[in-house]
């Protein structure tokens, strides 16, 4: 069974959403990293809460077969994108990318979101439209916004 598949239905009936997962696979032991979220933001404690009910049914089910470590955190500022629907979401933000393979002869990308579909997301990089294979997008993560000089 497919962890998402798992572990979505029981985040949300927690009353959170199940941001995203990566899930990294050693020879002898793994880690689970669960991204949670809610409008009203993610304490520590809900992430304790998480983490407990997710062990429960990671312990039931096994679909995991070596050792492994769970993680249960916020996605934060600087959120990892893991679906379309995120990228879309956050169209006119900056965006860090990197590919499985090159795409147009380079593997990462810095730019702003100008548009996402199913099958792509649109970045302006330098001043130029990027095209990006969604299948091809290892890793994406939102840049923070920092606060000017004046600290406002």
């Amino acid at each position: 069974m497919q962890l998402k598949a798992l572990l979505a239905p029981l985040v949300a009936r927690m009353g959170y959403e199940l941001w995203g997962l990566e899930y990294r696979a050693g020879k002898r032991s793994a880690l689970l990293r669960l991204f949670i979220d809610s409008e009203s933001g993610i304490t520590l404690d809900d992430c304790t809460e998480v983490s407990r009910q997710v062990s429960a049914v990671l312990d039931v089910e096994d679909p995991i077969r070596v050792p492994y470590t769970l993680e249960v955190s916020s996605p934060g500022v600087d959120r990892p994108l893991f679906e379309a629907a995120q990228y879309a979401r956050y169209v006119g933000r900056q965006v860090r990318v990197r590919t499985q393979w090159p795409v147009g002869g380079q593997r990462n990308f810095s730019g702003e979101i100008v548009a996402a579909d199913e099958q792509s997301v649109t970045l302006q990089v330098e001043g130029e439209p990027v095209r990006v294979p969604l299948e091809s997008i290892a890793r994406g993560r939102l840049v923070g916004r920092l606060r000017d000089a004046g600290g406002e």
